[in-house]
C-alpha cells in the first residue's frame, strides 16, 4: 500500500498508528474525524492501516479490497450509532481473512479499528469480532495517550455478556461490570459512567468524540438505471443509489437557492449542452420527474441522459447537500456544528469521463475543505487525482 496525500509515501501493509503531535505543533480538529481505518485482520487485509483526510481515494484493481475498506468503515459508523454487530455486519463469515482456520473450538474472526482526531486528540478504538460459530465481541480496547480507558473481553462463552474495565482514577482505578457481546461498548459508556471523577469524565469525553466522528456516514453509489424514473413524492430525503433523485430536487430548490445555484454550476460543467436549471416537475398520482432546463424554452428529461451525466449529477447533489437531505442518522444530541458528515462511495468514477472526473474532484476538494464533510471513495485508478492539493491517495495491492 502506497500513501500519497501530496508526495509522502509508506510502506504497504505496514502503516504504524497515528502519532499524537507534540504538544503544540498541530491544533485538533474542532470537529471530531476519523484519521485512521485499521484492518489488523479482515476480509483480504493484514495489518493495514489506511490514513484518512478530508478527501481520500482508495485505489487499485479488482480484489485489492477497496469495496471491503469501505464496508468495514461503514460497519463501525453502525456500531458506533448504537446498532447490534449483526446489522453492522450482515455477512460475517466474508469479513473473515481469506485463509483462516479455525481454533480448537471451531471459532473464526476479524479484528478492526480506527482512530478519531479532535479536541481530545487522537482517540484509538480496536475490536475483535468472533464470526464462528456465534457471532459476538470477544474483545475492545479505547485508548487515549497510550492510556488505556476501556477495556473488554469474552470470560465466559456460555453467556452473551464480556466483562468491561474502564478508567476510573477514583477510589478504584477501573470500574468492572458486564456489558452485552453485540453492541460497541464505546458507545454505551454514557449510560454506564457517571462522570464524577477525572478519570470518568475523560473516558466519557474519548467514547464521545469517537462516537461522533463514526457517526453521520452516507454510503452513496448512484444507480441510473433508476435515476431515470418518475418517483412518487417522499421524505425529500436522498437514497444511497439516488433512486429518488426527482424527490429531492423538488424539495431543495426552494429550499436553498445559493446551493442550488452551485448545483446548476456544477451541472452545467460536467453535462453535455447548456444548462439553465435542474428542477423537478409534478406528474399525476402524486409523481415527479427531474429536468435539465436548457435555457431556450427547451427541456431534457433525466430519463435521455447518459450514465456518467446521472452519477456525475447525483454525486454534486451530495457533496452540496447535508444530513438534512441524506438518509442519514445524525447525533441529535450533538450540535450539527460539531459534526461531520463523511460520504463513502464505492466506484466513484464509473462512468464518469475525464472532464466529468476532474469537475467532481475540484468540487469535493472545496467541499471538504469547509470541514462540514468529508468524502472516501473508491476508484480504480487514481491518477487523475494524482498531485491535487488536499487529496489523500491510498494505493492497494492484491
Amino acid at each position: 500500500m502506497r500513501v500519497s496525500p501530496t508526495s509522502s509515501v509508506v510502506p504497504a501493509q505496514s502503516a504504524s498508528p497515528l502519532a499524537e503531535p507534540a504538544q503544540g505543533a498541530e491544533r485538533r480538529p474542532d470537529r471530531p474525524c476519523l484519521t485512521e481505518l485499521r484492518l489488523s485482520a479482515y476480509a483480504v487485509h493484514r495489518r493495514a492501516g489506511l490514513p484518512l483526510g478530508p478527501l481520500t481515494l482508495f485505489a487499485g484493481p479488482s480484489g485489492s479490497g477497496k469495496t471491503s475498506a469501505l464496508r468495514a468503515y461503514d460497519a463501525l459508523a453502525r456500531l458506533g450509532g448504537g446498532a447490534s454487530l449483526d446489522e453492522a455486519f450482515p455477512r460475517p463469515v466474508a469479513c473473515v481473512p481469506d485463509r483462516a482456520r479455525p481454533d480448537a473450538q471451531r471459532r473464526r474472526g476479524f479484528r478492526i479499528g480506527c482512530t478519531a482526531d479532535g479536541p481530545e486528540g487522537p482517540v484509538r478504538l480496536d475490536i475483535a469480532v468472533q464470526a464462528e460459530p456465534e457471532l459476538r465481541i470477544v474483545g475492545e480496547r479505547l485508548t487515549s495517550g497510550g492510556l488505556v480507558l476501556l477495556e473488554t473481553a469474552l470470560r465466559d462463552p456460555s453467556r452473551r455478556t464480556v466483562q468491561a474495565a474502564w478508567h476510573t482514577a477514583g477510589n478504584a482505578p477501573v470500574t468492572r461490570a458486564p456489558l452485552p457481546d453485540d453492541r460497541l461498548g464505546t458507545s454505551l459508556l454514557p449510560l454506564r459512567v457517571a462522570g464524577k471523577t477525572d478519570g470518568q469524565r475523560r473516558v466519557l469525553a474519548a467514547a464521545e468524540q469517537m462516537v461522533v466522528a463514526l457517526r453521520s456516514v452516507f454510503g452513496c453509489d448512484p444507480r441510473p438505471g433508476r435515476m431515470r424514473l418518475p418517483v412518487p413524492t417522499g421524505s425529500g430525503r436522498l437514497l444511497g443509489g439516488c433512486d429518488n433523485l426527482a424527490d429531492v430536487l423538488w424539495r431543495t430548490r426552494s429550499e436553498c437557492g445559493r446551493r442550488h445555484a452551485q448545483l446548476v454550476a456544477a451541472v452545467r460543467a460536467g453535462c453535455a449542452g447548456p444548462v439553465a436549471d435542474v428542477l423537478a416537475e409534478p406528474l399525476v398520482a402524486g409523481r415527479v420527474r427531474a429536468l435539465l432546463d436548457r435555457g431556450d424554452g427547451g427541456r431534457t428529461e433525466l430519463s435521455r441522459l447518459g450514465d456518467g451525466e446521472l452519477r456525475y449529477l447525483a454525486l454534486a447533489l451530495v457533496l452540496l447537500t447535508g444530513p438534512g437531505v441524506l438518509e442519514v442518522d445524525p447525533a441529535g444530541e450533538v450540535p450539527a456544528a460539531m459534526q461531520t458528515l463523511t460520504v463513502l462511495a464505492d466506484n466513484l468514477d464509473r462512468s464518469l469521463d475525464p472532464r466529468q472526473r476532474t469537475e467532481l474532484l475540484g468540487l469535493a476538494v472545496r467541499m471538504c475543505e469547509r470541514g462540514h464533510i468529508r468524502l472516501v471513495g473508491a476508484v480504480s485508478d487514481a491518477s487523475w487525482a494524482a498531485g491535487v492539493d488536499g487529496v489523500t491517495v491510498v494505493h492497494l495491492e492484491p
